[in-house]
């Protein structure tokens, strides 16, 4: 049996914009589904992100400034249980479902970061694995198929509803379908452990980056540099070139 036969567990962020240095945590989703795709636990949070949240964020999530201050429990409390229920799922050896891991975890790093919270990896004595990324994966299967590979791209080629596309729970739902998806169609991927799995995506990730950074720099900015690590980009790498994160980063919602 597969990974794609078994359980999963699936995360996703939605933020106030795309930067993963400046940018807060306005609400998450933790599910934990079957090896059926039904839901065996679902945990959610509404951050107050102590910043206003842009127009142009509220537009795609649906959040505002007002609602999240109204409603959204204290930053520093959500990405501590965030954070903590993140490890305890990677620490039971879950394989955990992140679309566009490179983002969303490297935002909930920088969180944790701010507060004075045990980052992911330190709660855990060690990176975050094992992650299933459908972004890599189908770029890596299927590298030279056209069009956008949103999230919401991906559940149309792969024939995976979305019926709230930007709410977190539901594109945390998706995300796992989509990968799951790609495990039937591609057995060679399906049939491979998950640390195996783990680390083909950092390869695959780091080939494609540096495609990308070829074809930006053959665009007209010779200078461009997209970050190859995968899952996480490293804190240190971040703060030394912030005015590149966006280059390979998805805003809010693609994750």
């Amino acid at each position: 049996m597969g990974w794609h036969q078994g359980l999963l567990v699936s995360f996703d962020l939605e933020t106030t914009g795309t930067d993963v240095e400046r940018d807060r945590i306005v609400t998450a989703a933790l599910i934990r589904l079957d090896a059926d795709g039904r839901e065996a636990l679902r945990d959610t949070w509404l951050l107050d992100p102590g910043v206003p949240v842009p127009e142009e964020a509220a537009a795609i999530h649906g959040m505002t400034t007002a609602h999240v201050r109204a409603h959204g429990q204290a930053a520093a409390e959500g990405v501590e249980q965030i954070a903590t229920a993140l490890a305890a799922a990677l620490e039971a050896g879950l394989p955990l479902v992140v679309m566009n891991a490179r983002y969303d975890l490297s935002l909930l790093d920088r969180e944790c970061r701010r507060y004075g919270l045990p980052t992911l990896a330190e709660r855990l004595g060690r990176q975050p694995a094992p992650v299933i990324d459908p972004l890599v994966l189908d770029k890596h299967v299927d590298r030279y198929r056209k069009g956008k590979r949103t999230l919401q791209a991906l559940c149309r080629h792969y024939g995976v509803p979305l019926e709230s596309a930007h709410e977190a729970g539901a594109d945390a739902v998706a995300a796992a379908a989509v990968a799951r998806r790609i495990g039937e169609r591609h057995p060679e991927v399906a049939g491979t452990a998950l640390a195996a799995l783990h680390a083909l995506q950092e390869e695959a990730a780091a080939e494609q980056a540096a495609s990308f950074q070829k074809y930006l720099r053959r665009s007209g900015d010779p200078a461009a540099i997209v970050e190859a690590a995968w899952p996480l980009i490293p804190y240190q790498r971040t703060r030394e070139r912030p005015e590149e994160l966006e280059l390979d980063l998805s805003g809010p919602g693609q994750g």
